[in-house]
């Protein structure tokens, strides 16, 4: 019998995108995010890290709520509570400059924000970290640019750079 020591810990993903809007014929998330499972598979996932699952939101910002916590409650077992968060700034638990450098050193011209925007995003991001909190879970928002500004490959890998990045901070936080 061999000594197998203790089974890593598995960090789970849940990704979305949305769908085309205003103005945007094409969503690059929405690209993305169906192309993902396919593209890690023959690149490989990082190690102690799985896909949930990879979702599509509509980009009306009452129409993407179900489907968003449908997508965050099937990373919980306890159900959501309610609780007053008017007037509340919630920000992610994520160590935001850390995986900005990190990306960064490998390449990508990325930077934080405070800010998600003024559409469907932020609408979006604030029930996700509002869930998050509530649940003991983190989450993170990405703006990606259109494809006419960077190209889909250079996009796909990073996304599969940026999983890469999770799993690293996730094994990290958990020791």
């Amino acid at each position: 019998m061999g000594s197998e020591g203790p089974s890593a810990a598995v960090t789970t993903v849940y990704i979305t995108g949305f769908k085309k809007f205003h103005g945007v014929s094409e969503n690059p998330t929405e690209t993305i995010v169906n192309n993902l499972t396919e593209y890690v598979k023959k690149k490989g996932l990082p190690k102690g890290l799985a896909i949930g699952s990879c979702s599509i939101l509509d980009t009306a910002g009452q129409g993407a709520l179900v489907p968003l916590y449908q997508t965050l409650q099937s990373a919980i077992i306890a159900k959501e509570s309610e609780s007053s968060s008017s007037n509340k700034i919630i920000w992610t638990t994520l160590p935001v400059e850390e995986i900005t450098k990190t990306l960064a050193t490998k390449g990508y011209d990325v930077m934080t924000s405070d800010d998600a925007g003024r559409f469907v995003c932020n609408y979006v991001y604030y029930h996700s970290l509002r869930f998050a909190e509530q649940n003991g879970n983190k989450s993170l928002f990405v703006h990606v640019p259109l494809f006419f500004t960077i190209n889909e490959e250079t996009q796909m890998q990073f996304a599969a750079s940026l999983l890469e990045v999770l799993a690293n901070v996730s094994n990290t936080q958990l020791m």
